[in-house]
């Protein structure tokens, strides 16, 4: 969310930028495009901003203007008019007839109503105000729901532009019916459905879970209990061909939704084959999911490749970092010039012009991307609050470099000590 400051510039770059701080403080800072900044501006101008704050900093949208002076006064005009003492009120009250209210038929036979009621001969509403009013005419509002935007003086203003964000759709969870599930439920006996269903919402558990309930029921109104091991042994028959009527349903559901579905959940499929795909028509199905699911991840590996550099390019540092430690295809290894790119825009990024608001939001970035122990910061914030303190501690096993340059007693701590996390790699799974 944007909200507006005032900043002053304290230098020039080369690069046709300014650096800035906060008016009357040190934080925040930034930079800021000479584009757009308005013209003859020089170092030292304290200027009135919109700005907006991101993972990635802090960013300047647009210059508000000043205000121009009032060229009229501030005085009242009393405008005086002729006429008499005696119509300077009136009021007037609306007579009203006695006896019953005359109908329609009376007034025009058939229709509606005379001017005096409320609707005309044929229905037409109609008002018994004068049609010369001093009030003014209110503003209909637009029918879909927008409104103009105006400044204070009531003056209708223009939208102000906004950079585009371009945000990839998170992939849909996969669609699964119940064909064959519904089929294989309806070939058991009666006295089997019961047993299946309960395994459908829950597996083992749920059914030792409905048969313990039962049986305290039964034993609250004095009734004998039911054989718990004839019905485990019951589901245990039955689960296995469960579970092979379920990888059916998931597989047809895979096949379908093989362009949309999230990654997660066609692997998950492709991995559960090996226990459920008994036939050669359901080997034959699993063959072909493994094969589309290579094509597809080889594809979202070099969609992930590409965005990772359109990242570096624009030294969008917070994008960079967590995209870095989602990769779609497990254990393959990046580019090494993309290495050497990620780590030099992390390094100058991680410097000490950045304040330690934006250090604390990188470091937890940073434990979890693939360049975290190549990393090596150009410098350290000269004013390190207690929070940055307690991150780099925490952090201390997974970035070294980092603990080294705040302290080089951190990176010697002892394991005990500090948190051990994992790394989630591309397929759900926990990586070490």
């Amino acid at each position: 969310m944007s909200r507006r400051i005032e900043i002053e510039l304290t230098s020039a770059k080369g690069d046709a930028t300014y650096t800035w701080r906060a008016a009357g403080a040190r934080q925040p800072r930034g930079e800021v495009a000479a584009a757009v900044l308005p013209e003859g501006v020089a170092i030292g101008d304290t200027l009135r901003v919109e700005i907006e704050t991101g993972l990635d900093g802090h960013e300047i949208l647009a210059v508000i203007p000043e205000r121009a002076p009032r060229k009229e006064s501030d005085r009242l005009e009393l405008i005086v008019r002729d006429v008499p003492d005696d119509a300077l009120v009136t009021s007037q009250l609306a007579t009203r007839s006695k006896g019953r209210r005359p109908s329609d038929r009376d007034a025009h036979g058939s229709g509606g109503r005379d001017g005096k009621g409320r609707r005309g001969p044929r229905g037409e509403r109609t008002s018994d105000r004068t049609e010369t009013t001093d009030r003014p005419q209110r503003e209909r509002k637009p029918r879909d729901g927008s409104r103009p935007r105006t400044d204070r003086s009531g003056e209708q203003r223009a939208d102000r532009p906004r950079p585009p964000r371009k945000r990839a759709p998170k992939a849909p969870r996969l669609r699964v019916g119940h064909a064959h599930r519904n089929a294989f439920l309806d070939t058991l006996a009666d006295e089997q459905r019961p047993v299946a269903e309960k395994l459908t919402h829950g597996g083992m558990p749920n059914l030792r879970q409905a048969i313990e309930t039962d049986n305290a029921k039964r034993r609250e109104q004095g009734q004998p209990e039911v054989p718990a091991d004839g019905l485990v042994r019951m589901a245990e028959s039955i689960l296995p061909r469960l579970q092979i009527a379920e990888w059916r349903d998931r597989a047809d559901a895979a096949l379908a939704q093989l362009d949309e579905a999230e990654l997660s959940d066609l692997r998950s499929v492709v991995v559960a084959a090996a226990d459920h795909a008994k036939t050669p028509e359901a080997r034959e199905i699993a063959e072909t999911l493994r094969v589309k699911l290579n094509e597809r991840v080889e594809r979202a590996h070099a969609e992930w490749l590409t965005e990772l550099q359109s990242a570096v390019d624009q030294k969008r540092i917070g994008r960079l970092l967590n995209l870095s430690s989602h990769p779609p295809k497990a254990g393959a290894p990046l580019p090494q010039p993309l290495v050497d790119a990620m780590v030099a825009v992390t390094n100058e990024a991680l410097g000490a012009e950045s304040p330690s608001g934006r250090w604390v939001v990188l470091l937890d970035a940073l434990a979890f991307s693939p360049i975290s122990r190549y990393v090596e910061p150009s410098g350290v914030p000269s004013d390190v609050s207690d929070e940055l303190r307690a991150k780099v501690a925490k952090l201390a096993k997974r970035l070294p470099a980092i603990a080294s340059a705040f302290a080089p007693s951190a990176a010697a701590a002892p394991p005990s000590s500090l948190p051990v996390t994992t790394v989630p790699a591309g397929d759900g799974t926990q990586a070490p």
